[in-house]
């Protein structure tokens, strides 16, 4: 990169502006950080790409002319953004999936444009809102701590990264947007049906990608992966990818909608026959993705369900089961390496698991900076291969090599945190409290066998859920606690209790 100085004093200064977001107690901290944060982007993005490409975005008049468009689009986001801030997170959450190839000169690469387009509208319309007075919004410490010690530690460390191209890609595109995306959910005024219409939106969204995976599946073609449609081709089996360049990322998006609809069978919130059509139908579009780490996310969050919500007697099946099927697992996975290897039978995870404790193990404090693993693993473990496909499909292991046993320790706060604020949410709103624990135990499963957890924006979404959720809690009546056990299709139809009510119960324990 040319510009290296630039882009690490850019990242130094958006890592301070998305902390001072994510721990803001007031309006003019929010604003004083989104400006800051906003000032690093365009110093990130002017020291990645080229001066030769950038002139590309207006040279040619139509470029100009397409420059111009999103720019009055991005603006007519923002007042219908201004006069219904309601509808934000529904509008995040419909763009977050989407990717779109986007060639700028020599540079060329599939982008979040839908989510960036909307975000970008999101804060324009939070900063007049801002003006105008309403009250600020201040985050759980239990959330706002690490994710701000997170991404401020992720921003300095491009200052000793091995990859200050990757990191800088990390940081522009992924964690510092991310920030502003937990305070735009966050800042927005919450409503009863709002668990309902994000249901039915990731439910919809899962159904559009299932749909296309069986047409591809019934064509034998039309998929956007090049790297999958050549590997199809040597195989006894065909593999879909969806709306998507990998299986894996399709079948995590079908995962967390199968783990809504699993909560609200168990809770009665909709019809048995109607739940188990829908999580069919998913399934069918899944199946053939043959994506090992969502099937074994789909697996861990369907036992952790049932589980939770199901009898004693069940509670006795699943452990058993589960103990079954994990060992049923390992005797194949050590059966298979009889014949081939660990790493054939893990599908090259157990490789890239050894090339990054590698760098791990040589860089032990702070790593070798954000987007600097595959580099080192690359240079260290002498793999002979390229930094791309030395890639880490563990995100703990990924945390450790690049931000050493500081990262890890913040990593684990940050999970610890976000458990809690699930936990919180349940006994305040147990149908939306379990709905999100799902999908976030979903993406977590899935982040030990695949990467892009800090990468997927429904991971800081859920979160930055729960936070909202509990931050109107109070001017809702909380939902009583609930020990009895729920059937699948059976309906609590208990009235909630009013605020009076509630003063003369005791206090719930822990």
């Amino acid at each position: 990169m040319p510009h290296g100085d630039l882009a690490q004093l850019s990242a130094a200064l958006g890592g301070l502006g998305a902390a001072a977001m994510l721990l803001s107690r007031s309006r003019a901290q929010v604003l004083a950080g989104l400006g800051l944060t906003a000032i690093a982007e365009g110093g990130l993005a002017a020291a990645l790409i080229p001066g030769r490409d950038l002139k590309l975005l207006v040279s040619p008049p139509l470029h100009l002319v397409a420059l111009v468009l999103g720019l009055l689009l991005v603006s007519a986001g923002a007042a219908a953004f201004v006069r219904y801030p309601v509808v934000v997170p529904i509008a995040l959450l419909a763009a977050a999936p989407f990717r779109i190839s986007v060639s700028i000169g020599a540079q060329k690469a599939y982008l979040l444009l839908p989510l960036y387009v909307v975000l970008a509208a999101a804060m324009l319309g939070l900063i007049v809102r801002a003006l105008r007075g309403p009250e600020a919004r201040q985050l759980p410490p239990l959330l706002a701590v690490p994710a701000a010690a997170f991404v401020l530690l992720a921003g300095v460390s491009l200052t000793w990264t091995r990859d200050l191209r990757q990191g800088t890609i990390e940081l522009l595109f992924f964690l510092f947007p991310f920030s502003a995306l937990v305070i735009a959910v966050v800042w927005t005024p919450f409503r009863p049906w709002h668990p309902r219409a994000l249901a039915a939106t990731l439910v919809a969204l899962a159904g559009l990608f299932s749909a296309v995976a069986l047409f591809q599946r019934l064509t034998h073609g039309h998929l956007l992966a090049g790297d999958v449609e050549r590997a199809n081709a040597y195989t006894t089996y065909f593999r879909v990818t969806s709306l998507f360049k990998d299986p894996s990322i399709f079948g995590r998006h079908v995962v967390i909608a199968i783990a809504v609809l699993l909560v609200a069978v168990w809770l009665g919130r909709i019809g048995f026959w109607v739940g188990t059509a829908l999580i069919a139908f998913l399934w069918a579009g899944l199946f053939f993705s043959y994506s090992q780490s969502s099937f074994v996310a789909l697996f861990a969050v369907g036992v952790a369900i049932s589980y939770a919500l199901g009898g004693t007697a069940l509670r006795r099946v699943l452990m058993v089961g589960a103990a079954v099927c994990v060992l049923a697992g390992a005797a194949f996975v050590a059966a298979t390496a009889v014949n081939d290897s660990a790493r054939q039978a893990t599908s090259g995870r157990t490789r890239l698991a050894r090339v990054t404790w590698v760098v791990f193990t040589n860089h032990p404090l702070v790593g070798v900076g954000i987007g600097g693993q595959p580099q080192a693993s690359r240079d260290e473990a002498k793999t002979k291969l390229s930094a791309k496909r030395d890639r880490s499909h563990t995100t703990p292991l990924t945390v450790a090599a690049e931000l050493g046993l500081v990262g890890l320790v913040v990593y684990l706060a940050l999970l610890a945190g976000a458990t809690r604020l699930l936990f919180l949410l349940t006994r305040v709103n147990r149908a939306l409290g379990l709905g999100a624990a799902a999908v976030f135990l979903t993406l977590l499963v899935h982040s030990l066998f695949y990467a892009g957890f800090f990468e997927d924006p429904i991971v800081w979404g859920v979160i930055a859920l729960a936070a909202w959720a509990l931050l109107a809690a109070p001017q809702r009546s909380p939902a009583p606690r609930d020990t009895q056990v729920v059937e699948p299709a059976t309906r609590d139809r208990r009235p909630e209790r009013t605020p009076a009510e509630l003063q003369h119960q005791a206090p719930l324990a822990d």
